[in-house]
């Protein structure tokens, strides 16, 4: 078992996403990984029976996982962000991430996954191979 009870997946290959990732190291208890980890695909597969390209928060302790723009604001709640700013990213999700993608030249597009959904058994079986993979995260965060 790791110190982490959530873990986010994240698209490894954007750099803004990465570094947004990287900034996560000082939310206590919250790793990350890129959404092309073995884990993370693992993971993705077991919870909805296929992998969506999308932003994911996996939380064990509560047994939810937050997708898309719910992620986004739960990420925000976690970093103390106030909550009119986590509310914006939430409520301009799609845009944010249309100008990140632009801005950094990554061409895939978030799959259309959002909400916050109780985790699946199988993906409960997975977490913990998840987490243990976001602890190397701090090496394996591509920021150029």
């Amino acid at each position: 078992m790791t110190d982490y009870h959530a873990v986010l997946v994240f698209d490894g290959d954007c750099p803004f996403c990465s570094a947004a990732a990287s900034a996560l190291r000082r939310v206590r208890g919250v790793g990350a990984v890129p959404w092309d980890d073995d884990a993370a695909q693992s993971f993705l597969e077991a919870q909805f029976d296929e992998t969506p390209f999308a932003l994911v928060l996996a939380e064990r302790e509560e047994e939810r996982v937050y997708v898309g723009r719910d992620a986004a604001r739960e990420l925000c709640e976690r970093a103390g962000v106030p909550t009119l700013v986590g509310d914006i990213v939430g409520d301009n999700y799609e845009s944010i991430a249309d100008a990140i993608r632009t801005v950094s030249g990554v061409d895939d597009d978030p799959d259309p996954y959002h909400g916050v959904y109780p985790m699946a058994e199988d993906a409960r079986d997975r977490f913990d191979s998840l987490a243990a993979d976001a602890r190397s995260m701090p090496h394996a965060i591509r920021t150029d």
